[in-house]
């Protein structure tokens, strides 16, 4: 069994910017409640911190953020399902709220495989960057689900045939097409010169300009959040609860193809 790492999220600061980095490689980032407290509270620092201009946020392993920790879920067998997705819901919108509320940019920095949920992050980050390793996918479909909460931080960078397309099919696509449907900013053989170039240009913003500048590019999100977050929850926890959801889990884990699929 991979040792797991002592954090699932670090956090460091140089040069005036915060990196956040995904660091639970043994679940492929999952988002499990310890990974969604550890990242709420690098970015809660980051926004207390007067030093910070700006934060990226990136990964270690080959995968960026493989969506909900699916084992996590399965470990509360005794749990009611329905109550299990109301907890995830909310975690889940709470943690795209402070992404979206935080007065300084998020830029991501990607070069793995982002899956379900960990669309969501990317959608709610104000830039990406893409290496040539990424791979993006909304699954959700595939397991008797829907990607309910994210949707709200990733329909709006998409164009709505790539929407339509994606969250229907769950195929796989690759940086550039990510780049050229909105999801992400720059699709780059090098990440880091092209973070760099962000990050250069975000300096040249005064801290007041920036935060007020994202206010423009997030309030409709955020209006979208207060209109329909209750019923995509009511959805979320809808599905999570019914047989097909529990057979797609199920042929997840057991590696074979779900029963609508043979």
């Amino acid at each position: 069994m991979a040792e797991v790492s002592e954090r699932y999220v670090r956090y460091e600061v140089s040069g005036g910017f915060a990196t956040v980095t995904l660091d639970s490689p043994h679940n492929r980032n999952a988002i499990s409640s310890r990974l969604v407290g550890e990242l709420r509270q690098a970015l809660e620092d980051a926004a207390r911190d007067e030093n910070v201009r700006a934060v990226v946020l990136t990964h270690t392993g080959g995968t960026f953020c493989a969506g909900a920790d699916l084992s996590e879920a399965a470990s509360s067998a005794d749990a009611d399902p329905a109550e299990i997705a109301a907890q995830r819901t909310r975690q889940m919108t709470e943690l795209l709220r402070v992404f979206l509320e935080l007065p300084k940019p998020i830029v991501a920095r990607i070069d793995g495989h982002v899956r379900a949920g960990g669309m969501g992050l990317v959608g709610a980050c104000d830039l990406a960057v893409a290496g040539p390793s990424s791979t993006f996918a909304l699954t959700e479909a595939r397991l008797g689900l829907a990607a309910s909460i994210i949707s709200l931080t990733v329909l709006p960078r998409l164009t709505s045939r790539a929407a339509g397309r994606y969250f229907l099919t769950g195929e796989k696509f690759g940086p550039e097409q990510a780049e050229a449907i909105g999801l992400i900013t720059v699709a780059s053989a090098d990440t880091g010169a092209s973070v760099d170039d962000l990050l250069a240009a975000l300096r040249q913003g005064s801290p007041q300009g920036l935060a007020e500048s994202k206010k423009l590019t997030t309030m409709r999100v955020l209006a979208d959040f207060d209109r329909d977050a209750d019923e995509l929850a009511a959805q979320s926890a809808r599905l999570f609860g019914s047989d097909e959801a529990r057979e797609g889990m199920m042929a997840f884990f057991q590696k074979r193809p779900p029963r609508w699929a043979e």
